[in-house]
């Protein structure tokens, strides 16, 4: 189970941030965010195990993060692994191709999940109810995803993370820096409990044996596009952010 919060077109001088924590199994091995992919460059954490990704960033200022979604009787290991289509929509040149390509796809070849695919202009999520893909354009505001439905109002943590969330007044450009804090004070909540319909109640930074959250990220596009990267590479409440330096567009050549 993660947690993704996304402001888009808050503000202008800020038209993208993406705040998320990753839980995964423990024992499950990832590498923390690095170039991963070329012409375009990704950047990206990768899940070392099926090779994909959870959440990256691209030359073209294409944002996609990955969560996955319940399935009635849990996941099919047969099925392709959603972190390599996470992956495969980082290597997109721009949104409409992405569209275009969930659009392609068949979803049941993977197990149910829902995608953020964002830039500084426009965003949207996708998940795949059935075969193919839905596709549902965000409007300006601060959404929130889990392993449910967009901005499930039915879900306690959604509905109290979300005024969490909502409350964060976006810096200027120039002082970014600001809301780190902010953010990763709302990520290491211990306080406001998961959804109670799920088996085992947790909160939104998670520590469970063998299961918990294993990383944070916050992700952010400029209006004069500019794009930045934080990371801790463990739970939030323990690790401290650090900024993670981007190549340029050269490093793709």
């Amino acid at each position: 189970m993660c947690t993704l919060a996304v402001y888009v077109r808050v503000s202008e001088d800020v038209p993208l941030l993406v705040a998320a924590n990753r839980d995964e199994f423990l024992e499950r091995l990832s590498a923390d965010p690095r170039v991963i992919a070329c012409d375009p460059w990704v950047f990206a954490g990768q899940d070392l195990t099926a090779g994909g990704t959870w959440l990256g960033l691209n030359e073209h200022g294409t944002v996609v993060g990955l969560l996955n979604r319940r399935r009635p009787n849990g996941p099919d290991p047969s099925l392709r692994s959603r972190g390599l289509l996470c992956l495969e929509i980082l290597q997109c040149r721009c949104l409409d191709e992405a569209a275009a390509r969930l659009h392609a796809i068949d979803g049941e070849a993977y197990n149910c999940f829902n995608m953020l695919v964002a830039d500084a202009q426009q965003a949207f999520v996708a998940t795949n109810p059935g075969a193919r893909v839905r596709v549902d354009r965000l409007d300006a505001g601060v959404h929130l995803l889990t392993n449910l439905a967009l901005n499930d109002p039915t879900c306690p943590r959604i509905a109290k993370s979300s005024e969490l969330f909502r409350a964060v007044r976006l810096p200027t450009a120039t002082a970014l820096d600001s809301v780190v804090p902010e953010l990763r004070a709302i990520l290491s909540d211990h306080r406001t409990a998961l959804d109670p319909r799920a088996e085992v109640i947790d909160t939104l930074c998670v520590h469970r044996p063998g299961y918990g959250t294993r990383s944070s990220s916050i992700v952010t596009i400029t209006g004069a596009g500019c794009m930045r990267y934080w990371h801790a590479a463990g739970p939030p409440c323990r690790v401290p952010y650090e900024e993670l330096t981007l190549p340029c567009p050269a490093h793709a050549a």
